[in-house]
Order: structure tokens, then sequence, then C-alpha cells
């Protein structure tokens, strides 16, 4: 869950909203110094699946005593987030083979960037066996023939939307997206903010010279002692339309 402050509430917006976002995004991308998507819905898939894992947490989501308003996805608990990473493929198998690999790398990539050494000893090898187990589950999905550098490429791409909806949802500009695939190499992208609901991006990666992105939140205002006074209260909050528009850096 992604937590939206604002003046005398939160706008609470679950990990599968964000994530579509993420596929909006993939839907709007690429011109001609960025390229193409391929395979197109496979990725865009991935995109906009990558968070389905969570869901079931976001049904039930659990109460921050600190804070006394559910866990953000920055604060969940490292056994709690691998259990659901954990199954994340399985999700996204019965739609698409493709678009389960490209979710499972993508939460290897989530859990390689993880410093063991700041981990206890148990934890590190939980870790250690996560990575393990994914890696094989992407060996056997890995349609044969396919070339090992256009996958890394795609699941690049599914990083980049998964941040940049992360930024947008959250105002986390001015920053930069690393490392973007591109026709030729990769590039970074600048993203600054504009005003409130508008960014501006450079290079411009996407096909039309303007995008619109929306998702739903709901607006959670008080704090909470006991879990299920949150949750109750989280079911009946308001809902609230999240918009982002986003332009060229230059004409």
């Amino acid at each position: 869950m992604l937590l939206r402050p604002e003046a005398d509430a939160v706008l609470a917006v679950t990990q599968p909203a964000h994530a579509w976002v993420s596929g909006q995004l993939a839907r709007a991308w690429g011109d001609e110094r960025f390229g193409p998507v391929e395979p197109w819905e496979e990725v865009c898939l991935a995109a906009e699946q990558h968070d389905v894992g969570m869901t079931d947490w976001e049904l039930q989501p659990t109460l921050n005593p600190k804070t006394g308003l559910p866990h953000s996805f920055m604060e969940m608990e490292l056994a709690t987030h691998m259990g659901l990473w954990s199954h994340a493929a399985e999700r996204v198998l019965p739609q698409s083979r493709y678009a389960a690999l490209l979710v499972s790398m993508h939460g290897t990539a989530l859990y390689e960037r993880r410093d063991l050494d700041r981990l206890s000893l148990a934890d590190a090898e939980r870790v250690r066996a996560f990575l393990t187990e994914q890696r094989a589950l992407q060996r056997r999905l890995t349609p044969p023939g396919a070339a090992p550098h256009e996958i890394a490429r795609n699941q690049r791409l599914v990083w980049t939307w998964d941040s940049l909806s992360l930024g947008l949802l959250l105002d986390w500009w001015p920053y930069e997206l690393r490392a973007v695939p591109a026709a030729n190499g990769a590039v970074d992208v600048a993203v600054e903010g504009i005003d409130d609901s508008t960014v501006a991006l450079d290079p411009w990666p996407f096909a039309a010279d303007r995008v619109r992105v929306h998702t739903e939140a709901r607006r959670l205002a008080g704090r909470y002692d006991d879990e299920a006074a949150m949750r109750s209260a989280l079911a009946r909050a308001p809902w609230v339309t999240l918009e982002r528009k986003l332009r060229p850096a230059r004409p």
C-alpha cells in the first residue's frame, strides 16, 4: 500500500492500483528514440500485474502501531513481503507465461537490492532461498529460443514503469529514472514537477506528445489503535481519483 499524506488524512493506494498506472505507462510507451516494446501485450500485462501478489494483503491490510495506519509497502515485515512475492508469478501464470516470468524477475530484482549484511542470519538465508527458488522458476518459464538480452530489457522496462508510477503517486520529483532501455543502449530520464498534477520528462519516451494516467485511492482520516477498526474505516473511506499529466520537458 502507498500512503500519500494530506493535511488531515492519507490517500491509501493499493499496490495493484499503483501497478495499474504502470500498465497505463507501458501502453503509452515508445517513440523512435526508445523503440518498440516486444512482445507488446505480454510486457504490458506484466507491468499492469506486477504487484498482483499483494492482492490478498491489500484486502486485509495490517496495522502499523507506530503510525496508527496500514503498513505502507516500505514498512512491511520481511517475512510477510517475501511470502506475498513468493506466489506473485503463480497469480499471473494462468494469463501468460511470459508475463509471469517478468513478474518473477521483478521480485528478484527487488530482493537483489537488499543488503544481506544488515539482515539477521536467518533472514539473509530466507532471501537467498527466495532468489534461488525464483531463478529456478524463471528458467522453467523462459520460452525456448527467447533472447536473454530481450528478456532483461523487458524486465528493466517493467522496473522503469514501476518506479515512474511510484514517483507520480508519491510526488517524488525531481528525480531520475536510471538506465532506461532505449533503442540504442540506455539513458537516464529526468522527472520534474510542473504543478501539483503535472510532470515533465526529459528525454520524452512516449509515443504521444501528452500522456494522462489515473488510479483510485481511499481517503483515510484518523489514526487507529485497533486493526479491525482500521480495516473497517478503510473499507468505508471515500474513493478519490488520482490523475497525473505527463508532458515533454522541452517543446
